[in-house]
């Protein structure tokens, strides 16, 4: 599988504890960090849960 880098781009203050654990989850959990991962269907469905807070760097 490919890999894809994701960039945190908004915070977790205010949002339900769910999309919290999601961005822990995929390595974040800190402003603007940059985390490399494979582009399986877990990820890729974790990134769409989260489209105001995460973005696909390339």
């Amino acid at each position: 599988m490919a890999k894809i880098k994701i960039q945190q781009i908004g915070s977790p203050i205010r949002r339900p504890n769910k999309q919290e654990q999601i961005l822990i989850g995929l390595g974040l959990g800190k402003m603007h960090r940059i985390v490399e991962r494979e582009a399986t269907p877990e990820v890729l469905g974790a990134i769409a849960k989260l489209p105001h807070m995460v973005k696909v760097v390339d």
